[in-house]
């Protein structure tokens, strides 16, 4: 159970993702998830979803305003706002930026501001070059303290073969996890 945890849920570009948002929080309010804080940089309408209908069902899903700016992003560490932030989905691009230190996103300064407090940050990875130019990056995170991993496998090897995707079904499993200050195994699936 995830009782009593509150979860920022840090949700990136990979707008292919997003239906799977929906049933991530529904999952995580079956938990018994204090509070579920979306954080999010920017939303765009997609073929996948619509930017104004995404962001009515975050609001509808988890009742708390959205993080949206870096000024909103930046008190989640000073006021000890959550305990985890799930980045999920994460892509390469906010894979680069955390493993370099850039902050200049919502959700880059959520991730910053969290973890200064020593309090897990878990990287649901969802890119196309996970396997390619990425791959350092994901390396410097799986070897940076407080940082954590979903499992993740190739997403279609035959016709993306760089590409990496987290597994859903990991993502509970592995937060509890990474709240005892553990990554789960096995990482590639």
């Amino acid at each position: 159970m995830l009782e009593n945890i509150k979860i920022g849920l840090a949700i990136t570009g990979s707008f292919c993702n997003y239906p799977k948002v929906q049933k991530l929080i529904q999952d995580l309010k079956e938990e018994k998830a204090e509070r579920i804080i979306p954080i999010i940089s920017k939303v765009y309408d997609t073929r996948f979803y619509e930017g104004e209908q995404f962001i009515k069902m975050l609001k509808e899903e988890t009742k708390e305003e959205i993080v949206d700016t870096i000024v909103k992003a930046e008190p989640i560490g000073p006021k000890n706002m959550v305990d985890i932030i799930l980045v999920v989905p994460c892509t390469g691009n906010t894979i680069a930026k955390l493993a370099n230190g850039i902050t200049d996103t919502p959700v880059t300064m959520a991730v910053k501001s969290h973890i200064r407090n020593n309090k897990p940050v878990l990287i649901g990875v969802s890119t196309n070059d996970g396997l390619g130019v990425n791959l350092k990056n994901i390396g410097i995170l799986l070897e940076t303290k407080n940082y954590y991993f979903v499992p993740f496998r190739q997403d279609d090897f035959v016709n993306k073969p760089k590409s990496l995707v987290l597994d859903y079904k990991k993502v509970i499993e592995s937060a509890k996890l990474a709240l005892d200050k553990k990554q789960i195994e096995p990482l590639l699936v």
